[in-house]
């Protein structure tokens, strides 16, 4: 997986659809997607929060479309996007934790956007934390507890708060040693 550099936003790489009338976009999310597609999605979901089998929750997130790749662990109560679930890939032996939330869309006033989430290998997400539409996570990344992702995280770095910035001004590969000096 390759990450795009700090100074491109993920704005560049979401979809923008205008609101088909004066109101607001969410007001009209049945021209967005058909509502029995949603509601099927909304019982596959639940049942991927609460199941406790990573099996089958993997086996469930590929049926909604989530590219899963091999050992991926989804924990309790993790929300994958209802609306467009097959925008998200989370590749192999990464962990998205207890609570978390991977958004692919985001309802707004006079449009909606949708965009792509990648999760790279052997990343975590942290339990409560949120991922918005068009982000990437690179290997080995770390994703703090509660935090809110609002851009790329790169490869090997760790992220925490709201918005989630990089911890400690640490850069991806420095050691455990150059981080003690």
């Amino acid at each position: 997986m390759t990450t795009s550099d700090d100074t491109t936003p993920r704005h560049e790489r979401v979809e923008r659809h205008a609101t088909p009338g004066p109101r607001n976009s969410l007001a009209h999310w049945t021209t967005a997607r058909s509502p029995l597609r949603v509601a099927i999605n909304y019982l596959v979901v639940w049942l991927v929060r609460i199941s406790p089998s990573l099996r089958l929750k993997r086996w469930l997130l590929e049926r909604l479309g989530v590219t899963v790749g091999e050992g991926v662990s989804w924990g309790l109560e993790a929300t994958p996007d209802v609306f467009w679930p097959e925008l998200i890939t989370v590749e192999a032996d990464a962990i998205v934790g207890y609570d978390a939330t991977i958004l692919c869309h985001e309802f707004l006033q006079d449009e909606y956007r949708t965009g792509e989430v990648v999760v790279g290998e052997r990343a975590m997400i942290g339990a409560g934390a949120i991922v918005l539409p068009g982000v990437e996570i690179g290997e080995e990344a770390r994703i703090a507890a509660n935090s809110l992702v609002t851009r790329d995280v790169p490869p090997g770095a760790t992220v925490a708060g709201v918005p989630a910035e990089t911890m400690g001004g640490s850069t991806a590969g420095e050691t455990a040693a150059e981080d003690r000096d």
